[in-house]
């Protein structure tokens, strides 16, 4: 999950070296505080392909730091570990591995101290390139750097999420963090319809800041009128699907959706268990009882189509959920909030919940914006490989840094998977 970025704003080309310095310092210091409540066995388990270990995301970002900055940047720079730039790339797999994705866990060595005295030898050298560079290497000093944080600040999400998964195959069901409160439960909030007009509109990044590149470039996209539900679906609401039979409906599913629904077995969202007759989930603060007014989260894109059927409506496009966005405050339950879990709409007219709680779930593909090219080279590893297969997803999560996110953000993931925090909001034509 990461990318190529448009050039450097002139906002950003304002940054003092010096500030520069504290923003990566600041980035990196989260990585580690995420870890901080975590013993050493917490770092190593891999309990699915899709999930990496906490000790290789650590390390992976750190692998970026080195590879594309003080590599080429730093004269006579000799490596960490000689092993490290394949061990970390993101494309290493175990020899012999029938996974299609790599087998991290597999990995005992390097320890997790290793891992640690390796961030803080990349960090030491990096303070000296960004201090001590000359004038003419800058400007892409700048812009790789501005990748590496973005990229760092992704793996912050995919650590909780992949924790939470990792957690959650314990049969001692423990908690990554046990002082993690409950969101206040309240009535749910009533559903709205929030009506757009048709015609022309413009999609993708624009203006000063950073941006990948699968956000550009900026065009114009023609809107059928259409409505937006006011806020997420609820659990509640989800639980009536499911009680009208809605993993038993062949005809609610979309053909694959369906097949992977049999070979999984799925009968609920991820993390959900009925226990005496009463549903709960498992969360990053360990067990809860599931709460009707909560988002309904851990769906994949076939459920969220599915659910979608079931109501008589649909899913938005990624144009239709960026139209609506634009012009609103860029504040929710994000990660700063401190609850890591979704929370019930806050009272109120008009959206609600377009930033954080849950990634929501478009029916717009994963592909590239007309004008799209995906520049070969150094950098080229991330997002014009995987714009195929996919599903688009906007406004962040409550494990999204607030500063991560803009209204054209694209997360993308595969319409099967649910480890992540991804629910979803109704739409309809007008």
């Amino acid at each position: 999950m990461s990318t190529f970025p448009s050039p450097a704003s002139q906002t950003e080309q304002d940054l003092t070296r010096a500030e520069l310095l504290a923003r990566y310092r600041q980035v990196r210091g989260a990585s580690e505080a995420l870890c901080a409540p975590l013993q050493t066995e917490d770092y190593v388990i891999q309990a699915m392909a899709c999930a990496s270990p906490a000790k290789w995301h650590l390390a992976h970002v750190s692998w970026f730091f080195e590879t594309f900055l003080l590599e080429p940047f730093v004269a006579g720079h000799r490596p960490f570990h000689p092993q490290f730039r394949h061990l970390f790339n993101s494309y290493y797999e175990q020899v012999g591995s029938m996974h299609p994705r790599p087998n991290r866990g597999l990995l005992a060595r390097p320890t997790v101290d290793e891992v640690y005295r390796y961030r803080a030898w990349v960090d030491e050298r990096m303070a000296r390139l960004l201090d001590g560079a000359g004038a003419a290497d800058w400007p892409e000093i700048e812009r790789r750097l501005l990748i590496g944080l973005n990229h760092e600040q992704q793996h912050q999400e995919l650590l909780l999420t992949d924790l939470q998964y990792n957690f959650s195959v314990n049969p001692l069901k423990p908690a990554y963090r046990d002082d993690l409160s409950e969101p206040p439960r309240a009535t749910v909030s009533p559903l709205e319809w929030v009506e757009f007009g048709g015609g022309m509109s413009e999609l993708g990044h624009a203006g000063s800041g950073f941006a990948f590149d699968n956000e550009q470039p900026r065009h114009r996209v023609y809107l059928q009128p259409f409505q937006l539900a006011s806020r997420l679906v609820s659990c509640g609401e989800y639980l009536e699907f499911m009680q009208d039979g809605g993993y038993r409906r062949p005809e609610l599913w979309l053909s694959d959706g369906w097949a992977k629904l049999r070979q999984e077995g799925w009968q609920a969202p991820l993390y959900w268990e009925l226990r005496e007759g009463e549903w709960w989930r498992f969360s990053l603060g360990g067990m809860r009882s599931v709460d009707a007014a909560q988002p309904v989260c851990h769906v994949s894109y076939y459920e969220a189509d599915a659910y979608a059927r079931w109501a008589g409506r649909r899913l938005p496009t990624e144009a239709e959920w960026e139209r609506a966005a634009q012009g609103l405050a860029l504040q929710g339950n994000l990660r700063e909030a401190g609850l890591l879990q979704p929370r019930c709409a806050p009272v109120g007219r008009g959206l609600q919940q377009m930033y954080g709680d849950v990634w929501e779930w478009t029916c717009s593909p994963y592909t590239a914006y007309p004008g799209f090219c995906s520049a070969p080279g150094a950098l080229g590893e991330y997002n014009g490989k995987f714009m195929c297969n996919q599903m688009v997803l906007r406004g962040g999560s409550c494990v999204t840094p607030a500063d991560h996110l803009r209204a054209s953000y694209r997360n993308f993931f595969y319409p099967e998977e649910r480890w992540q925090f991804k629910g979803f909001r109704l739409a309809a034509d007008a």
